[in-house]
């Protein structure tokens, strides 16, 4: 994998930093540590674009997770709120229209682990398994940075759309204790969250700061109720079943999960008498999650009624444990640098449920599943170092240079064996199915079999570089370069180079230009299951059928044309602009391209066909089921504008306004997609198609507009946020009649809240005030006996509609 940087990328000027106005906190010269190894730089200052949100505007926000309060704050953030299977345990953050796993993120400046759970029905999200943000309790948190620029060169892999940082609270006393209980506009969904942050100190210059937090929430059902269409769930010829007239057609039951969340979080460090400074913090977490799947009539292939006589919806749950622990130390004065060194210890273990069938098991097949375990380790030891040196330049040349290793390690547990063998029942004569060879496996997710089980490993070897230095009084400059060696795929070397020219007061011109890399995920690689998914066949609307997801290097894989993964590269370009023309006023304009090659997408369905039967049998897997796998199917560019514009009007005794409005606009295009090869091509079979490519370049807004006002008078507090949601289209495999469209929508929050004393706030307040939906699905796209939903999952707002809550805050 090469470098490359042009001659003109040198040259890019501007890209602007937001400024911490710009998402309402209070001083605009905070110091920064995302996007720079100095210890003095600010978001005015930096070479970069960073958003900074304070835990006093996190505060003002109903949303329970991390996740959503980066997406609702961010301009160039969206959560994907559409998936099947196990990804609707996981929404994803994304910036600037890329992936979730394209995004690093980190802890207290160190990085975060991924989740070992892969998207396989994610839709817009689907190949990834990025890192879980719910898993890090909000009140821990004192800020959050986002660096919306790529930097791979200054951090390593995954980070080619930008870095979120997560700060986490280090007060030495005091407390808080926040509860909030809410519910959606249709009485379900019932939220109960507790969350109380300590901080103490120890032994004269140590400190410790806890978190504990708990959340509750009910399934928020949003399945359509469709009455009797003449559609049988009973075919019995010649005797019409009364059941018919009776039967539930309430089947489906989309929305959001049922789930129980435990976290614990902690910060804490201690300093020596020799002013080496110990420190440490991590988190833990615990959280249980169960929704239901698809539902199976009583006369489907997929049924046996001496189990289910009137069918049944498989429901699928998550056991989800997590922690992270970093430890290190650091001083200022290793000769003549400052010096850091730390270990981060995680894991993310997810064990898979389900209760349902396996109908090829007959009438004794079990109701109740283990379908195995997921486990994802990751071990990071960092060394870094710096200092200034005087070269007789206008400021010091500033100098940081470190090394990382790193160990991954991606387990799959194999489950029980009910809950992935075809066990060979056919249905008896007399019954609609008769002779014909049930569905194996249990559904709709099968259990991870044999051959999939096993532990991958690799490892990673970095070294990076990065100077700072003052050209002139108005004029400085930034180098980066890193330097990454893998066991499983080579070497990889990126570069970045930023620039920063304020040629008035108030006013810079920044820009940066930079390559980048993000590396195949052990998940992507290794991953291989069986499902019973909702798939579009060609020309077909969406139905059940059977998947296999196969790793690139199965044989039956490598029979149907995969090849070895390999990384992305990215090359990335910004420029922009930043002013503050006024004390109370501050704007910034930055436009962005991110050119990425060699892009790993799932592909689409494969048959089920001949070809696909033969490549499956040959290893012993089940015959007449489609079959997927991963690969470095295309070559994308994206480019966008993000603008933000702050200013705070001051009414004297009435009060104070803060206005805020920011907005992105965001186009992903296909340069290149990998044509299909012969196996596939000569079975008629596209790696990448329609639907596939609808995903990433309509599959989620170009626009997104955020209007807000933070009104605050004494003790009274209001906060109103408007944000405007462009137009996403859902696409057909084929037919352009059956795509489905969400119109542009505007989406009003809404928080009040009043200090009772100086120690108790009490708010009420509600995410989507005006209990807004998403288009409805037309009728094709909803099965027949099989509905699914009438609001289109791939809402970026979702489609549960508005959820209204109350609050109280303790200080103590």
């Amino acid at each position: 994998m090469k470098s490359y940087l042009t001659a003109a990328s040198l040259l890019v000027l501007g890209l602007a930093a937001t400024p911490v106005l710009a998402q309402g906190s209070a001083e605009l010269d905070e110091v920064i540590v995302t996007g720079t190894r100095s210890t003095s730089r600010t978001v005015t200052t930096s070479l970069a674009p960073i958003d900074v949100l304070s835990s006093e505007v996190m505060a003002k926000s109903g949303k329970q997770s991390t996740r959503d309060l980066i997406s609702t704050l961010v301009p160039s953030a969206n959560t994907s709120n559409s998936g099947a299977g196990a990804s609707f345990a996981i929404k994803t953050v994304s910036l600037r229209g890329l992936g979730g796993d394209q995004t690093l993120v980190l802890v207290n400046g160190k990085r975060r682990h991924n989740t070992a759970i892969l998207f396989v029905n994610g839709t817009t999200q689907n190949g990834q398994s990025p890192p879980d943000l719910d898993l890090i309790p909000s009140s821990s948190i004192e800020r959050i940075e986002v660096l919306r620029d790529g930097a791979s060169a200054q951090y390593g892999s995954d980070a080619l759309a930008g870095v979120i940082n997560v700060i986490l609270k280090d007060d030495a006393e005091g407390g808080r204790f926040t509860a909030l209980a809410g519910m959606t506009g249709k009485g379900d969904g019932q939220t109960l969250q507790g969350s109380l942050n300590y901080g103490l100190s120890f032994l004269e210059t140590g400190y410790l700061n806890l978190t504990l937090d708990a959340r509750t929430t009910n399934l928020a059902d949003r399945g359509a109720f469709t009455p009797n269409t003449g559609v049988l769930y009973f075919p019995v010829a010649g005797k019409p079943d009364p059941r018919e007239s009776t039967a539930s057609r309430h089947t489906a039951h989309p929305g959001s999960p049922q789930s129980q969340l435990y976290s614990l979080a902690y910060n804490g460090g201690y300093e020596l008498e020799s002013g080496i400074k110990l420190y440490s913090f991590g988190t833990v977490s615990s959280r249980n999650t169960a929704a239901w799947l698809t539902f199976r009539p009583p006369s489907s292939i997929l049924n046996n009624v001496a189990v289910y006589p009137d069918g049944y919806v498989p429901r699928l749950i998550l056991k989800d444990r997590d922690y992270q622990f970093a430890v290190g130390a650091k001083g200022d004065n290793l000769l003549s640098f400052a010096w850091d060194l730390s270990t981060t210890l995680s894991q993310n273990e997810v064990g898979y449920y389900e209760n349902s069938l396996n109908a090829s098991l007959g009438p004794a097949s079990p109701s109740a599943f283990y379908l195995g375990t997921l486990t994802f380790k990751e071990w990071t030891t960092n060394f870094d170092l710096n200092r200034e040196f005087d070269i007789g330049l206008t400021k010091p040349m500033f100098l940081a240079i470190g090394a990382e290793y790193r160990k991954d390690e991606f387990t799959i547990g194999v489950g029980e064996p009910a809950s992935y063998v075809l066990g060979g029942y056919v249905a008896p004569a007399g019954t609609p199915l008769a002779g014909q060879l049930t569905a194996g496996g249990s559904q709709g997710v099968s259990g991870f079999p044999p051959f999939a089980a096993g532990t991958f490993e690799r490892d990673n070897k970095s070294f990076y570089v990065n100077v700072e230095q003052s050209l002139t009084d108005n004029l400085e400059i930034s180098l980066a370069g890193r330097f990454e060696s893998y066991s499983d795929f080579g070497e990889a070397e990126t570069a970045k180079v930023s620039m920063r020219w304020e040629p008035f007061s108030g006013v810079a011109v920044r820009g940066t230009a930079s390559t980048g890399f993000r590396a195949p995920s052990l998940q992507q690689q290794h991953y291989g299951s069986a499902s019973t998914i909702n798939v579009a066949l060609p020309g077909q609307p969406t139905q059940l059928g059977p998947s296999q997801i196969l790793p690139s290097d199965n044989p039956a894989a490598i029979a149907l044309g995969a090849k070895p993964l390999e990384p992305e590269e990215s090359t990335s370009y910004s420029m922009g602009l930043v002013m503050n023309p006024l004390p109370s006023l501050s704007a910034t304009l930055d436009v962005y391209q991110i050119e990425i090659k060699n892009r790993i997408l799932q592909s689409e369905q494969l048959g089920p066909n001949a070809a696909v039967n033969a490549a499956l049998v040959s290893q012993g897997l089940n015959p007449g089921q489609a079959a997927f796998y991963y690969a470095n199917a295309a070559d994308m560019t994206t480019r966008g504008v993000d603008f933000v514009v702050d200013y705070k009007t001051d009414f004297g005794d009435f009060g104070a306004v803060r206005w805020t409005f920011s907005a992105n606009y965001n186009k992903s295009e296909f340069d290149r997609i990998t044509a299909p090869p012969p196996q596939l091509a000569a079975a008629g079979l596209v790696l990448v198609g329609r639907a596939r490519i609808g995903d990433f370049t309509v599959g989620t807004p170009r626009e997104k507009q955020i209007l807000s006002a933070d009104y605050t008078r004494g003790g009274f507090n209001a906060n109103v946020r408007v944000t405007r949601y462009g137009e996403v289209l859902q696409r057909n495999s084929v037919n352009p009649i059956l795509d489905e469209r969400i119109s542009p929508t505007g989406i009003v929050d809404l928080d009040l809240s009043y200090d009772v004393t100086d120690a108790v706030r009490v708010s009420i307040g509600a995410n989507n005030f005006l209990d807004t939906y998403p288009d409805v699905v037309q009728p094709a796209n909803r099965g027949g006996t099989n509905p699914f939903t009438y609001f289109n999952q791939y809402s970026p707002f979702g489609i549960t509609g508005g959820f209204y809550y109350t609050r109280l805050n303790v200080k103590f």
